[in-house]
């Protein structure tokens, strides 16, 4: 599969592609020739870093309908995003922005979503965050949608 075609292959979403890991990933997937489409708030923070064939779709996982247009053709999506730097209540914007890609996910007929999140169980004492983390995991797998969830320690 090489990263040009759009005629009948279903991309790969890639969200947090800003992000340390996931910038990572970016460089991965298109070296290994996938056809990949990066959500982010910020296309310009993009442009530049990404190669040709790789489509910036310009939306926000708490927008429904940017996630909608973002999701078509999607085959497989990242979702490497989390809300720690919000103004407001973290914890709910986790909440709601996994439960709108999951919709979306399944809405669209993503076949499988890859989760990043966070080590930790619910019966140990976890700091706001990890509960977060493992929260927005179970939201992802209880979707309808095949998830695939890692649990990662710090990453340095």
């Amino acid at each position: 599969m090489t990263a040009g075609v759009h005629n009948g292959v279903k991309r790969i979403l890639l969200t947090g592609a800003t992000g340390y890991v996931g910038g990572r990933l970016l460089k991965e997937l298109e070296q290994d020739g996938y056809p990949v489409r990066c959500l982010t708030r910020r296309g310009s923070a993009l442009k530049g870093r990404v190669s040709q064939a790789t489509e910036i779709v310009e939306g926000d996982v708490l927008d429904g309908a940017s996630l909608m247009r973002a999701l078509e053709e999607v085959r497989v999506g990242y979702y490497l995003v989390h809300s720690m730097g919000a103004r407001s209540d973290f914890e709910e914007q986790d909440r709601r922005a996994a439960s709108l890609f999951a919709a979306a996910a399944r809405s669209c007929g993503v076949e499988r979503i890859i989760y990043l999140g966070g080590l930790g169980s619910p019966s140990e004492a976890l700091s706001p965050h990890l509960r977060s983390r493992l929260e927005v995991g179970r939201i992802l797998r209880e979707s309808g949608t095949p998830t695939v969830e890692f649990q990662a320690s710090v990453v340095i």
